[in-house]
């Protein structure tokens, strides 16, 4: 230090650029290489003190209903299952949302997640076994995969981190309030009721079946004894009286047995066609319409487990029927006589037993998950040139018949003839055979991931016998599969075809198709009906309000309860003492304007719907967005709690969707006032979240110290009690978020006394960006324009504020930074070399 005080002034200036250089480097090699390793090793740490993969292990652990949700995500080639389980561990211990927009962190997991495998592809070659070598295969090649993402390693890390968070989602959609839980109890119960009747009978053909399979056996010993002694005194020449006695008493026996034994085949045939008939129109009808509804969000069970069991036994039982059948006649063909009951009767059981056997095997060609494509909003949409999967599954699980069985794809085999309807061809690998090793159970699967669709040029027009008039988003198409099952001599031709899909060629058709999609799966159970929009019939408002209860049930883990959809049925057919006998036709539901605005009742849900799955899904979960409830309900609810009671809406003039919250306080005449804001839509949300807006939203109005209104949740719940468990863990200056909210003032005035108006478009106190020069303060819409004030602010600002017109608000202002100057560097505005500058310039002004 002293030589350093010894030295030229040039020299000290060289001395310091050389350290400020240094200083940079060091710099720059902590946030590139330090930081992300460390974040990387603070990730294992907390991975060894948590105990392990906890997420994946929780998934392994759900109902069947929920596991399947799990295996539908995986059917995705972004993050392969087997990375997903074999590197569980480590991959739930990565910051990935940081990674996301941290380009060095990124790299580092990236580098990471390489090293991973080839670790785990080395434990593979040690094992050694078969199942291992299949595995050493498939992360060879994942691992080629991954390296696509080299020169981006971001965007892998939003990939992983968009799995991670679906699988929140089915974790919290297993958590279902407690009104969803004992719906679901009540109806699991129903279905175990029925199921517990087809398992019983199932049962009853496994035992029938080995009781039969002993006595063919018995019958064949019986048989064996007669020919060895009638053949015995043949061969002697020797049929003494006596004899042909004890011969003739052998063959009415053996006859007897042989009656015996085909009275109890007619009586398994009946049996097992009995069980069929409850398993194929009961329990897969059923199981058909569970999956109709759970595309449109239901909580249904979709497993297929039980019914694979049960199908697979019943096949089981009829093959050994058929195979008793054939030793009867084998047998008859050795030893046969006059009026001999196999010649007579074999035939017909015969034929009753192929009959039952190729409708099982027929029935057990379904679609276990129906099309969709990566990214979409739900299944049913499909869009032109645009990658899809599908996958299909035969009940029947016969290993012997694994890959043997080849399964084609076509596209509207029995199309409509129709001017105007659309053709299109399947491009992409459109045969598979059935695997049993794509499926998690070991089911008999083809699974179809990359299908692309394009459309045909038809000439004139698509040119039909009947002339209908369907938009694009209307029309439906059916996608075929077929296979040929061949087994011990029996062939059968075999297919099954997905639920009615809408085809688009532009995102801006999703919202329309994802509306044609509810409206046909909660009305329609043909799955052939493709023209079911030609002639629609109207809904009743109890249906309709149970899927739209399901859409947010399935998007953020909690449904609508009476009131919201009391609400929204009071938007489309006004007030009324009950909606049950209100219908809403396909018109009304999605093309036609809601009262008061410009947009169908669907836009406005759909709006509402993204808005809370991204933004607002743990607020929603846990039910502190009120959401649907009127202007005048919020003003009654709100005005008989205390100062400071607020609760949070949905906008019902925003047509993306948008949510505001209003609270409750005394003026000094002793006027209770109802105040809100503007609403907040996903652009103010994708900056700031909701719950840090309501955290730190503060009036400032003249003369008063900046205060939060918002103290007590409806009814009055203290806001922290609410919402502390999602704030982020810094708060004050030290918040991130506080950047967003160094601001200016701009007052706008408003003209006092008014209730319930507003004089001006928006006159209120406003805080504008420090950068900004000034904003362009919009009208709110009428529907908001209800309450007795009104705050309004630029749509990226988290404080708001209201207050009447101060002209000295600015020099009190002015004054205070002059006689404390502390101030400003207490705020971080200014440093110490700036400051007697600014002073200057503040006492010139």
């Amino acid at each position: 230090m002293k030589f350093y005080f010894e030295l030229e002034p040039e020299h000290k200036a060289n001395l310091k650029e050389n350290f400020g250089h240094l200083s940079s480097v060091k710099s720059q090699i902590r946030s590139t290489v330090l930081l992300p390793a460390l974040r990387v090793c603070k990730g294992l740490l907390q991975l060894v003190t948590s105990g392990g993969m906890a997420q994946w292990d929780r998934l392994q652990q759900l109902d069947p209903v929920y596991r399947q949700k799990v295996h539908e995500l995986y059917d995705r080639d972004e993050l392969p299952m087997d990375v997903r389980h074999y590197l569980a561990p480590w991959i739930e211990s990565q910051e990935w949302d940081r990674a996301a927009w941290d380009l060095s962190l990124a790299m580092v997991l990236y580098q990471v997640l390489l090293e991973n495998l080839d670790n785990q592809y080395s434990r593979f070659v040690q094992e050694g076994n078969r199942e291992r070598f299949l595995l050493q295969c498939n992360f060879r090649r994942f691992k080629q995969n991954f390296q696509l993402y080299q020169e981006k390693p971001d965007m892998l890390a939003r990939i992983i981190q968009w799995f991670l968070t679906k699988e929140k989602e089915i974790l919290h959609m297993a958590e279902l309030p407690d009104q969803v839980e004992s719906l679901q109890v009540h109806q699991s119960t129903m279905e175990t009721d029925s199921q517990r009747q087809v398992q019983k009978k199932v049962e009853e053909v496994r035992s029938k079946v080995q009781v039969i399979d002993h006595t063919v056996k018995c019958l064949e010993e019986q048989q064996d004894e007669f020919d060895f002694k009638y053949q015995t005194h043949r061969m002697e020449g020797t049929f003494s009286q006596e004899d042909q006695k004890v011969l003739q008493g052998m063959l009415n026996r053996l006859d007897q047995s042989r009656r015996s034994l085909l009275g109890n085949l007619k009586a398994l045939l009946t049996l097992t066609q009995e069980v069929m008939s409850l398993l194929v129109e009961e329990e897969l009808g059923q199981w058909r319409w569970r999956q109709q509804k759970a595309c449109i969000g239901a909580p249904e069970d979709t497993s297929l487990e039980k019914l694979e069991q049960w199908f697979t036994s019943l096949a089981e039982a009829m093959f050994q029927l058929r195979e008793f059948l054939q030793k009867l006649e084998e047998l008859s063909g050795k030893v046969s006589y006059e009026k001999d009951p196999v010649i007579s009767t074999k035939p017909q059981l015969q034929q009753q037993a192929d009959i039952i056997l190729t409708t099982l095997l027929k029935s057990a060609f379904v679609v276990e998950t129906q099309p969709s494509i990566p990214q979409g909003k739900g299944p049913l949409v499909l869009r032109t040139n645009v990658q899809f999967s599908v996958k299909t599954r035969f009940l029947v699980k016969i290993p012997e018949l694994n890959h043997s069985m080849q399964v084609t794809v076509t596209m509207d085999k029995d199309a409509p003839q129709v001017k105007g309807y659309r053709r299109f061809n399947v491009l992409g690998t459109s045969t598979k055979a059935l695997n049993m090793t794509e499926s998690m159970q070991g089911g008999m699967v083809a699974d179809f991931r990359h299908l692309t669709l394009k459309e045909q040029k038809v000439g004139g027009g698509g040119k039909g016998i009947s002339d209908l008039s369907l938009s694009v988003t209307e029309e439906l198409h059916v996608i075929h599969f077929e296979t040929e099952f061949n087994l011990h001599g029996l062939s059968v031709k075999l297919e099954t075809s997905s639920l009615p899909v809408v085809v688009i060629s532009n995102a801006s058709q999703q919202q329309s198709a994802c509306a044609s999609v509810l409206w046909f799966n909660m009305l329609c159970r043909d799955n052939k009906n493709v023209l079911f929009f030609a002639s629609t019939t109207p809904a009743p408002w109890p249906q309709v309000g149970e899927m739209l209860s399901w859409q947010f049930l399935s998007a953020a883990g909690r449904g609508l309860d009476s009131d919201q959809l009391d609400m929204i049925a009071q938007k489309l057919f006004g007030k009324q003492q009950s909606y049950d006998s209100c219908t809403i036709s396909w018109a009304r539901f999605s093309k036609e304007n809601v009262p008061d605005n410009s947009f169908s009742l669907w836009v406005w849900l759909d709006g509402i719907l993204c808005l809370v799955k991204t933004y607002l899904a743990d607020i929603w979960r846990d039910g502190s967005v009120m959401g649907f409830v009127s202007k005048g309900k919020e003003k009654s609810l709100l005005k008989v709690k205390m100062d400071g009671t607020f609760l949070l809406r949905f906008s019902e003039s925003i047509k993306d969707g948008g949510i505001t919250f209003s609270w409750v306080e005394t003026d000094l005449q002793g006027k209770r006032n109802v105040r809100s804001v503007q609403p907040f839509t996903k652009m103010d949300m994708t900056q700031i979240p909701f719950v840090e807006i309501i955290r730190n939203f503060q009036i400032l109005e003249t003369g008063n110290v900046p205060e939060n209104p918002l103290r007590y949740l409806y009814p009055g719940i203290p806001k922290d009690e609410a919402f502390g468990k999602y704030y982020t863990e810094k708060s004050g200056e030290e918040s991130p978020y506080f950047k967003y909210i160094k601001t200016k003032l701009m007052f706008v005035s408003k003209e006092s006394g008014s209730e319930g108006k507003l004089s001006q478009p928006m006159n209120n106190l406003c805080l504008q960006h420090c950068d900004e020069v000034a904003a362009v303060v919009e009208p709110l819409p009428m529907e908001d324009c209800l309450d007795d004030v009104f705050l309004h602010g630029d749509a990226n600002m988290a404080l708001l504020g209201a207050g009447a017109p101060d002209t000295g608000a600015d020099d009190d202002l002015l004054q205070k930074f002059l006689s404390d100057p502390n101030m400003l560097q207490g705020m971080g505005l200014i440093d110490d070399n700036s400051l007697p500058g600014l002073l200057t310039e503040l006492s010139q002004a």
